[in-house]
């Protein structure tokens, strides 16, 4: 089965980038989908981004389209949330998670990275 791993996140200043890295392991991974999701304290859980398998196909979160971009390494089973022009508003634990492509719900999740964008 998958297994997710975060790591990326930090203390950044509003309009720095930042690199989110998803490193998957299972014989499992071939075909799922990828995605991001972020949860800010008090908030809910909310999806940011994600990708299918062969990265043809992406889809973002529209608060976030023209900053952040979602791309996927097969060779390496990583799946990156390039995170650009960040705002006080993303600071959030980000998830990458994954899921089969009938199944239409997210199935595996990683532990979560923190990312913190101060002012």
């Amino acid at each position: 089965q998958v297994q997710l791993v975060e790591s990326g996140g930090g203390l950044v200043q509003t309009g720095d980038s930042l690199r989110l890295s998803c490193a998957a392991s299972g014989r499992t991974f071939s075909g799922y989908w990828m995605g991001w999701f972020r949860q800010a304290p008090g908030k809910e859980r909310e999806f940011v981004a994600d990708i299918t398998w062969s990265g043809e196909s992406t889809y973002i979160k529209d608060s976030v389209k023209g900053r952040f971009a979602i791309v996927r390494d097969n060779a390496k089973n990583t799946v990156y949330l390039q995170m650009n022009s960040l705002k006080p508003e993303d600071t959030a634990v980000y998830f990458c998670a994954a899921r089969a492509p009938g199944s239409g719900k997210y199935e595996y999740w990683g532990q979560g990275t923190q990312v913190t964008v101060s002012l």
